[in-house]
């Protein structure tokens, strides 16, 4: 499977550089490049791209403001930004980033990026397609792929409701690693599953136990119970990895990081 990737980055060494090390991999096919976030959004607009590597500093629009503006778009590509400035990481995660990598670029460092854009686009995929072939339809069901849950009475259960395989199961709070937020779907991982839920996650939020659950980031509600290390990132923001089969990273904000702090003690 090869990602069709788009450059956007306003100085012409720049790109050249990436573009060489994006040569490495197999997997990843450059169809494009851009020098200013106006020519991206063309761009975008008129090709299905699977991954963005964004430069942060541009004239006119920067990275961030782009970023921003790509989360209105019906099909939105994942983002990498590749940047000089280490002070944008946090921001960088409120546009839903993938990965943020520093400048001069590492090898190994935009191989953990684009092996993370891999991983979702295939399992993006799979669960397009088993809703898709599930017995109802994608568009059977309340009239699409969100349902809003309004007007319902909520019964206080220890088990949320997860699509697989085109199945409705019954998920345990304590089989829920985390829940986030991907391309407008929510999904619960467990130990070696990534299930689709109808549930907003300020529902799930709602639904499941506060003395466990954690809301770290505006995409992300973690398991405090499963979390294994706490390590720190960039402008006093932490990344938490989980004891899942792939030991997942959950992002957590500036603004939560005080509030995890102040819960776990340190």
């Amino acid at each position: 499977m090869k990602l069709k990737a788009l450059i956007i980055d306003d100085e012409y060494p720049a790109r050249q550089e990436l573009r060489y090390a994006l040569g490495n991999f197999d997997n990843i096919e450059i169809v494009g490049e851009a020098t200013n976030a106006m020519e991206a959004l063309a761009l975008i607009k008129a090709l299905d791209y699977q991954v963005l590597f964004l430069d942060i500093s541009m004239p006119g629009m920067n990275g961030l403001e782009l970023g921003a503006a790509i989360q209105e778009l019906p099909n939105r590509p994942y983002i990498i930004f590749v940047t000089a400035f280490d002070e944008f990481a946090l921001s960088a995660f409120d546009v839903n980033a993938i990965d943020y990598i520093l400048k001069p670029i590492e090898p190994k460092r935009l191989k953990k990026a684009i092996d993370k854009v891999t991983k979702l686009t295939r399992e993006s995929k799979a669960v397009s397609e088993e809703l898709l072939h599930s017995p109802e339809g994608p568009a059977a069901r309340n009239g699409g792929l969100k349902s809003e849950h309004k007007d319902k009475e909520l019964i206080k259960i220890d088990r949320i409701p997860a699509e697989i395989q085109g199945k409705t199961i019954l998920v345990s709070e304590s089989d829920i690693f985390y829940a986030y937020t991907e391309q407008d779907n929510i999904y619960l991982k467990t130990f070696n599953e990534k299930l689709f839920t109808r549930f907003t996650l300020k529902e799930l939020e709602s639904r499941l136990n506060p003395q466990v659950f954690f809301r770290t980031h505006r995409c992300y509600l973690v398991n405090l119970n499963k979390v294994k290390e706490i390590v720190p990132f960039f402008n006093g923001t932490y990344n938490l990895i989980v004891e899942d089969k792939e030991r997942s990273e959950v992002p957590v904000s500036r603004a939560q990081a005080k509030k995890l702090r102040r819960i776990l003690g340190f």
